[in-house]
């Protein structure tokens, strides 16, 4: 059976430092997708995919390498369809999974929040702070995935 590749969505990705280390007890192979360099572990298993400045260019090669030994690592709804459609998981920074099943919500949800700050000239907040109990939550929820996935 072929090893588990992590891909991370690395741009705005608060917890790549947690999946170096799951990784590593996994055996997992990690590839670090950004427009710019990011500093990443000395370890055979890690490696850092620079991609072009293009819009789009990060989720395209993750798109593209995703598959059912994959885990992505990701916030972007849209990369995320596409990842789930290729047979991999996906959990966004603070454990939540997205599934066949919420996909569709999320990406109708992501619309009327779309419609809706339109709408209000750029006044209203963004997403919660990144929490402590976020950073656990996905760290179990990636322990789960990969457990599942050894079996």
């Amino acid at each position: 059976m072929s090893p588990v590749t992590i891909l991370i969505d690395a741009d705005a990705c608060p917890v790549k430092d947690e999946i170096y280390r799951v990784a590593e007890r996994y055996r997992a192979e990690v590839r670090v997708v950004s427009n710019a360099p990011f500093r990443i572990p000395d370890s055979p298993r890690v490696k850092r995919v620079v991609v072009s400045g293009s819009f789009d260019a990060a989720d395209d090669w993750i798109a593209e390498a995703a598959d059912a030994r994959s885990v992505v690592i990701t916030a972007d709804i849209l990369l995320a369809d596409r990842c789930l459609k290729a047979g991999a998981r996906v959990l966004k920074h603070n454990g939540e999974a997205f599934t066949a099943a919420s996909i569709g919500g999320a990406i109708a949800n992501r619309a009327i929040m779309a419609d809706l700050r339109a709408g209000m000239d750029g006044v209203g907040g963004g997403p919660a702070p990144f929490s402590k109990a976020d950073r656990s939550r996905f760290l179990q929820a990636l322990d789960r995935v990969l457990v599942g996935m050894g079996r």
